[in-house]
């Protein structure tokens, strides 16, 4: 029987109350909590069909509040990763921001923004992540779940939330990743003489013969690039920064100084004195300390850019489906390639500053061959007979 809807007292300051609203057709109960820092009364509702169900929904408000959760009942999962995202990152590189603004935008908002955090169970994130896992890879859906739950615990911190679910939930396995991709010695060859003379030429000869990171390709300045040695003292780049937070390296490994092969050493000479003649050209002055590889404007490229262009050298050396490849497959393919002449995989570990051989062996190395020597000497004979190298102008 539908319970008798006669107006009740008013609630004296501070007390519960509980109301039926008309324009809901439910009842609605209310508890203070107190004021803002505006001053403004700071009050929590619950609605129901019934007085019975809005008394127990005010009980468990309570009990929440009594734990030192302020969770309103209208707080949803998309306002608690819009928080995170807005106060939560602070300091953070831009690029790690992006990558969360677009996963929670394309996979979080859309299909669990609505749900109320105070009711999220566990088994709805086991739900939700199952169906990612049909698009994403099982290392995305790690760091979706982690985007989840940094949020909830943010939330967690401000008293917005009693319990985190997704910290009972566990990664389903996703899709598999697409395998990284390593030139043969043909393509290699053709890659090399693709181009000769631009930046991206340069960039690439670097990048495949001395086996250096795209983040630390980029921001590499010309102090670190040591050409004019002496006596006994090899042509070799020093990666001492990378485009990281701070221009940190990946691994306490990674700060390490690489010889050049022969053509590399030429090759950045050529590319060291187009610049100072086109600086020159344009009244401005050359500085050691200037980018290796900047934009037209003289400032760091972004990996866009690099990868645009990197895709037309391979279009130029008749490379299929150049828009498959990644500016990152010049590392595999330095790895591969020196596996393939009999380098050590403990002394590839090295060149590519990894902290110990597992991941090259695993990840990086496509052709098994094991034993001996060192980078700049191995890319000399492995490009020696091959005519990419002779001539790079």
């Amino acid at each position: 029987m539908e319970e008798e809807r006669a107006p009740a007292r008013k609630a004296a300051n501070g007390e519960d109350s509980i109301y039926w609203d008309k324009s809901k057709n439910r009842y609605v109960g209310a508890v203070s909590l107190g004021f803002t820092a505006a001053g403004k009364r700071n009050r929590a509702k619950v609605s129901g069909a019934t007085k019975t169900e809005v008394r127990r929904k005010l009980r468990d408000l309570k009990k929440e509040l009594e734990q030192g959760s302020k969770t309103l009942a209208h707080y949803t999962v998309g306002q608690a990763v819009d928080d995170w995202l807005a106060q939560g990152l602070r300091g953070k590189a831009e690029g790690s921001v992006d990558t969360y603004r677009s996963l929670a935008r394309t996979h979080i908002t859309p299909r669990l923004g609505k749900a109320k955090l105070r009711s999220l169970e566990a088994d709805e994130v086991d739900a939700w992540l199952e169906g990612r896992a049909e698009l994403l890879a099982t290392t995305s859906l790690q760091l979706l779940l982690s985007v989840l739950r940094r949020s909830i615990s943010h939330a967690q911190r401000r008293g917005r939330a009693v319990r985190n679910v997704a910290d009972f939930v566990v990664a389903p396995e996703g899709r598999p990743g697409r395998p990284s991709k390593s030139l043969s010695l043909g393509q290699a060859e053709s890659v090399l003489r693709a181009q000769a003379g631009s930046w991206i030429h340069a960039y690439v000869v670097l990048a495949l013969l001395v086996g250096t990171r795209p983040e630390e390709t980029r921001p590499l300045t010309w102090q670190h690039v040591r050409l004019d040695v002496r006596g006994d003292e090899k042509p070799h780049v020093q990666v001492w920064r990378s485009v990281r937070r701070h221009g940190d390296m990946k691994t306490h490994k990674s700060r390490r100084s690489l010889a050049m092969p022969k053509y590399v050493a030429v090759v950045m000479k050529a590319h060291r004195d187009q610049q100072q003649a086109a600086l020159k050209a344009a009244g401005r002055p050359w500085n050691a300390e200037g980018l290796v590889f900047p934009n037209a404007s003289g400032d760091l490229r972004t990996a866009l850019d690099v990868r645009r262009n990197f895709r037309g050298l391979l279009k130029e050396a008749g490379l299929p489906h150049p828009e498959s490849w990644t500016t990152r497959e010049l590392r595999t393919s330095f790895v591969s390639l020196l596996s393939d002449h009999g380098l050590r995989i403990e002394d590839i570990a090295r060149l590519v500053g990894h902290s110990g051989s597992n991941t090259t062996e695993r990840v990086y190395r496509k052709q098994l061959r094991p034993v001996i020597e060192a980078g700049a000497e191995a890319m000399d004979e492995i490009f020696s007979d091959g005519g990419a190298a002779d001539d790079p102008t």
